[in-house]
This record gives C-alpha cells, sequence and structure tokens, in this order.
C-alpha cells in the first residue's frame, strides 16, 4: 500500500504545471467478500491532494424503498398507527472528513451533494396525514443508526503530512449487499476543487451466498429442506437417546 500512496502523492504533485490532479484517492480492495462467520470488515481509503484544503469521503449503499412505521401508545399498549414507504434511502452511509462539515463547506454545497445526514434527498410518501414528513426521516435515521448502518457522527480523516491523506470505513457484520460508492470531495476555501467517484461491491460468496441464493429463490424447497433436516436431526438424536 506504501507504493500506491507515494504513487498518488506524486501523479498529485509532479505533473506538469496546469495538468497536475488536484484529488487521486483509492482502496485499499474493491470487495467485500461475505463469507460464513463474516463478522464485519474495515476498507483503508487513501489519497492525495494537490495542495491545501479539506477531503470529506461519503460512503452510500444502494438505494432502496424503507418502510418506516409509527407507534403510538392506547390503552397500556404499543399500535402502529401510520407509516410512510421512503424511497432513495441508502441502505448504508458514511460521512467522514477533516473537519467539522459545517467548516468545511457551506450549507447548498452540502445540500447539492446530498452530504450528511441532514441532507439526503429521500423521497418521503406518508400514508396518512397524522404525520410529517420530518417525523418519518428521523425515525428511519434512528433505526439505520441502531442498526450500526448510518453513521452517528462525522469520522475523521487524517493527513500523512500536508497532502497525503486516509481513513478507515468500517463496515458491520449486517451490512447489505450491492455496489457502494465511495465519493471523496477536495474543498479549498468552502469551494470544489476536485471530486473522485470508486464503486465498492459488498457481495456473499461461497457456500452461504449458495444457500442465501436457494432459500430466496426456491422459498418452497428451500422449507421442506429444512423440515426434512429437522426431522432427521430428531430422529437421530432419540435413536442416539435410546442407545
Amino acid at each position: 500500500m506504501l507504493r500506491r500512496l507515494v504513487f498518488l502523492f506524486l501523479l498529485a504533485s509532479t505533473a506538469p504545471a496546469g495538468a497536475a490532479e488536484p484529488l487521486v484517492a483509492d482502496l485499499s480492495r474493491h470487495l467485500v467478500a461475505i463469507t460464513t462467520g463474516f463478522a464485519g470488515t474495515d476498507v483503508l481509503l487513501f489519497g492525495a491532494v494537490a495542495g491545501e484544503g479539506d477531503v470529506v469521503v461519503v460512503v452510500r449503499g444502494p438505494a432502496r424503498t424503507e418502510t418506516v412505521r409509527r407507534k403510538q401508545r392506547r390503552g397500556g399498549i404499543w399500535i402502529n398507527s401510520g407509516h410512510a414507504e421512503i424511497a432513495g434511502a441508502p441502505a448504508f452511509y458514511r460521512v467522514a472528513a477533516t473537519r467539522p462539515l459545517a467548516e468545511v463547506a457551506p450549507p447548498a454545497l452540502l445540500q447539492s451533494h446530498a452530504i450528511g445526514l441532514e441532507h439526503l434527498d429521500l423521497d418521503i410518501r406518508p400514508a396518512d396525514s397524522s404525520a410529517e414528513p420530518h417525523e418519518y426521516r428521523a425515525a428511519l435515521v434512528r433505526l439505520k443508526q441502531r442498526a450500526g448502518l448510518y453513521g452517528d457522527h462525522v469520522q475523521d480523516i487524517g493527513f500523512l503530512g500536508q497532502r497525503l491523506f486516509r481513513a478507515d470505513m468500517h463496515f458491520p457484520a449486517n451490512v447489505p449487499t450491492g455496489t457502494y460508492l465511495v465519493e471523496v470531495y477536495y474543498l479549498v476555501d468552502g469551494r470544489l476543487a476536485g471530486t473522485q467517484t470508486t464503486p465498492l461491491v459488498v457481495s456473499k460468496i461461497g457456500l452461504g451466498a449458495q444457500l442465501h441464493d436457494f432459500a430466496h429463490r426456491r422459498a418452497a424447497a428451500y422449507g421442506v429442506a429444512a423440515v426434512l433436516l429437522a426431522a432427521g436431526g430428531g430422529w437421530l438424536a432419540a435413536a442416539s437417546f435410546r442407545r
């Protein structure tokens, strides 16, 4: 990895005047392989910038439509009292930056690039008018943070010298599969000076992936197999006990 860091630094700093790349970045790997016993993993993002400034990294999972339900307490019992469909919600979302976002860029820039949880572009469709959309938005964020899929703070990005930077991105054991986008922004005095987007694939592989695919594509057969396996296991246990 050190050789790649040196290469990125040379690429960003020694190109002819007017031709130097303002930002170059890469990942330590572009595949997160979920195998049996997967307990989470870290992926290193590293890069170089052409001069002084700030770096912001956004990791977005594939967009999905989520259903968020609202509960009310009636007669001592919590019941569902409404729900909303939220389209465009990233399955995973993390932000890292060299400084607090409010110090790095103006709100309009953060909004236009959906940087920060409060700037996510979500299409919220409540099934009733008894709750405001922002309530469902806040509920979605809480649920995702509780599951460890949305960051609850802006992670720090470390600089090695004045131009090289790095950030470790953690993916928990329950990370959803799909194609992720790792977006890197280079800002100087609050203005965007360079951007780069790198894909990252999270995929199930091996026996676990085959079982998952079998269970979802052939649900009936999977159910029968599970019942037969359980029955066979019970019979063997009973036979062993009798002996």
